[in-house]
């Protein structure tokens, strides 16, 4: 987007110089979160100045600079004003935890004005949900009980706690878990946990989806289940039974009425 004109937030003080400042110049976050700085550009000259916005970044992260929520890439600054503007970056996701340098820059004709940030990458937070198989499907019958093993697995470089297992899944079918929630799933570690789920009886024969998911206030993962409902074995005798109990009366009551 190009530059806006900047709603003016601040007038500077008689004889002030041009500056670009920030509150707070270094900030924690994880690799899922965005560093968002508040800074502020004053222009201390006597004419109004637009300035181009630009950050080094490190390879393969973004900056996006916001004034007044809206994205810019530059913002006029009446003489003697000054205007605040948000910074956020985002790291890439497989970033190393380390403190990166990210120098800021606003340009003008007449003005180069630096501001250098620090973001502290902790680490990242990540989910995974699977069976240990790797498969996602499952016959089960009618009426029955079946238990399926699931893989939460943490990938990323943070633990996580009270990961909790839910599920969505077909009108009157029963899901639940063991263990409901996971206390603490340090980096690299694995969990399993136990899915059982009760089909209802008289579930018309057919595929069936359900979903599980994993999830806890900074990563989550779902696994999307196809279940193949089967008929029981009971049942067809039964529908079998009825069938030729119905054409052996039909048969009996043509041979009784159609001599007549």
């Amino acid at each position: 987007m190009s530059g806006v004109p900047g709603t003016l937030s601040a007038q500077t003080r008689p004889g002030e110089k041009s500056s670009f400042r920030s509150s707070l110049v270094n900030i924690e976050a994880a690799a899922s979160e965005t560093f968002r700085y508040s800074t502020t550009l004053a222009n201390g000259t006597g004419q109004t100045r637009l300035y181009d916005l630009r950050a080094g970044i490190p390879d393969g992260w973004s900056v996006v600079f916001r004034v007044m929520g809206t994205p810019v890439t530059s913002v006029n600054v009446e003489a003697g004003k000054s205007q605040e503007i948000a910074v956020e970056l985002t790291a890439r996701s497989d970033s190393k935890p380390a403190r990166y340098k990210v120098p800021v820059t606003a340009i003008s004709a007449g003005d180069s004005l630096n501001l250098n940030l620090e973001a502290a990458l902790k680490g990242a937070y990540a989910l995974e949900l699977t069976t240990p198989s790797g498969r996602l499907s499952e016959e089960v019958t009618e009426g029955s009980n079946r238990e399926v093993v699931l893989t939460v697995r943490n990938p990323a470089t943070l633990p996580l706690e009270n990961v909790e297992l839910s599920s969505q899944h077909p009108t009157g079918w029963e899901v639940t878990f063991e263990p409901a929630r996971i206390d603490r799933l340090d980096p690299g570690k694995t969990s399993e946990v136990k899915a059982r789920i009760k089909v209802p009886e008289k579930t018309i024969a057919g595929d069936y989806a359900a979903t599980f998911t994993a999830k806890d206030s900074h990563a989550n993962a779902a696994a999307s289940f196809r279940f193949i409902v089967k008929t029981s074995a009971l049942s067809g005798w039964i529908g079998a039974v009825v069938i030729m109990t119905s054409v052996a009366l039909v048969y009996g009551l043509i041979r009784r009425y159609g001599r007549r």
